[in-house]
């Protein structure tokens, strides 16, 4: 991805993203200074920075950490994590502590009411839930860019694609290794967005932070490698909508493949964001105007006006919830409006060595599908 490259027009700099995880250790070397638990809504901050699993800090070096001590250096490292603790498989707690720590749902919701541009989700669960779904919408229509791990159910069924990736308005992100290969432990599918590299990464893979792990592998560091991606092209343009955003990865995604036929093991392509930075007159469209609109069943936010959506997200008639960056929050491939599931949501990581398979560049086209329809 050519970082230090990159980094001399944009490090990521006024860019917040929040991510929404095990909780994220805030006193990692790499990690100092660089988490806004201040800015963690009360109702929602109970143990933000203590990380009962490893997975989350490391999402969070991965976006935004500095390097320092020795440290995990993130592709965003001028931006800033707000950290959320969630209940996921693996939670460490009594009754009492599961009462405190909130839910998934409760999260997203409530980091839609922040300033936080992005809303990185390395999680998921097999089955659909109309509260999250909900939230999902309400979160969109804030003008946030949502980015979700689309599993590792790739040696499995192959084509199950988690949740909230599936979800209209969520950028789904699939994992390859640094030639571009898809990586065989990754879920595939119509909910498929974009490829960030996901194998191969120093991380933490327990709540002790006495050292990395080797070969940290999942599209859960994928998801944050986008929202990294992201903030480092938000950043270099602070005036851009969601939308322009979302434009911009897509325009500039690597693949051998039409724009408008997106696949089911790539998407769009691999995300490049150094094809934005390094092209001072790069045209990132209209504002206004959702790119994956048809994907995404319409446009959300006119949608909500005429009362037809069905969610909670406010009506984009009420100026005091304009979104500071973005006007519609439409950003992702088709999901589901499916009812509420019990299932529980599992973060998207795996330890140990895995083969890749397809190839982006060559035969990527060879294996193309059709996006599914809703």
């Amino acid at each position: 991805m050519q970082a230090e490259k990159m980094w001399k027009v944009s490090t990521g700099k006024g860019v917040k993203v929040a991510v929404i995880d095990s909780g994220v250790n805030a006193d990692t070397p790499s990690l100092k200074g660089q988490v806004l638990l201040d800015e963690v809504p009360k109702a929602v901050a109970y143990r933000a920075t203590d990380d009962y699993l490893g997975h989350g800090t490391t999402m969070a070096e991965l976006i935004a950490g500095t390097g320092a001590g020795g440290g995990l250096k993130g592709l965003a490292p001028g931006a800033k994590i707000v950290p959320y603790r969630a209940e996921f498989d693996g939670f460490k707690g009594g009754a009492e502590e599961k009462k405190k720590t909130p839910d998934a749902t409760e999260a997203i919701r409530a980091a839609a009411d922040t300033d936080a541009e992005i809303i990185n989700m390395s999680f998921g669960a097999q089955g659909p839930s109309s509260k999250e779904e909900a939230a999902i919408q309400y979160a969109a229509s804030k003008g946030k860019l949502l980015i979700a791990a689309v599993g590792n159910d790739g040696q499995g069924s192959g084509d199950t694609i988690g949740y909230p990736a599936a979800y209209h308005y969520v950028v789904g992100v699939t994992a390859s290794d640094e030639a571009g290969s898809v990586s065989q432990f990754a879920s595939a599918g119509g909910y498929v967005d974009f490829a960030a590299p996901g194998q191969d990464f120093p991380g933490w893979c327990d709540a002790t932070f006495r050292s990395y792990c080797d070969d940290v592998n999942g599209t859960s560091a994928a998801a944050a490698i986008a929202s990294a991606s992201a903030a480092l092209v938000w950043s270099a343009h602070p005036d851009w909508t969601v939308n322009q955003v979302t434009r911009a990865l897509i325009d500039t995604a690597g693949r051998n493949w039409p724009k408008n036929k997106p696949g089911k093991y790539l998407g769009y392509g691999a995300v490049r964001p150094r094809m934005v930075l390094e092209n001072s007159h790069y045209d990132p469209g209209p504002a206004n105007v959702d790119p994956l609109a048809k994907e995404n069943g319409g446009d959300l936010l006119a949608k909500s006006a005429s009362g037809s959506s069905g969610s909670s997200a406010p009506s984009a008639s009420t100026p005091s919830q304009a979104p500071a960056k973005g006007s519609t929050g439409g950003t992702s491939a088709a999901g589901s409006s499916a009812e509420s599931s019990s299932d529980s949501n599992t973060l998207w990581i795996a330890l140990g060595a895995v083969a890749a398979v397809i190839v982006i560049g060559g035969g990527g086209a060879a294996v193309m599908r059709a996006r599914r329809a809703r």
